[in-house]
């Protein structure tokens, strides 16, 4: 079994909305710069995403995208069933035909993995990463140098357009 790039930039992006919920919708350049995901790739995982009421879309200015419910109530499972990403560790996917001649010595243990899996995928939530330490360490490094770049960007700014505004 393989998750493919498909579902990981889903739960990525995803994640990417739920640590920006409070914000204004999204812009999928905003998510694509941020996260190093093709624009166009987004583009594409956002429209099942759309059509399974995980995420809302809001047009114009200031548009974009936005979870559809609460993260806590949005499951990593969920977004990568919904890019109809196969979570199945069987070779059969999932079929009780293994073989021509029928289930193979290994489809159950296969099987049983794979309702593990996304049990445990049902299981965690949007929420319960933007919480993780890992993700809050990163929030917190992204700030510290938005607010760098901010100090480094701002001030010339000023001192320009103060400059302009007296003529100098």
């Amino acid at each position: 079994m393989r998750l493919t790039t498909k579902g990981r930039y889903a739960v990525t992006a995803m994640l990417d909305l739920a640590i920006h919920a409070s914000e204004k919708p999204t812009n999928l350049a905003d998510i694509a710069r941020r996260q190093g995901i093709s624009l166009s790739y987004l583009e594409q995982l956002f429209a099942p995403l759309r059509k399974q009421a995980l995420v809302v879309s809001a047009r114009g200015p200031g548009g974009g995208y936005k979870l559809a419910r609460d993260a806590a109530t949005i499951f990593v499972g969920e977004v990568i069933e919904a890019v109809d990403e196969q979570l199945d560790a069987t070779r059969c996917s999932g079929e009780r035909d293994c073989q021509s001649k029928g289930v193979c010595l290994t489809h159950s243990l296969w099987q049983d993995l794979s309702d593990h899996i996304r049990g445990y995928l049902q299981g965690v939530s949007l929420q319960d990463l933007v919480e993780r330490k890992q993700v809050q360490k990163m929030i917190e490094r992204r700030r510290g140098t938005a607010k760098i770049l901010e100090r480094r960007v701002l001030p010339p700014a000023r001192g320009l357009v103060s400059r302009m505004a007296a003529g100098i």
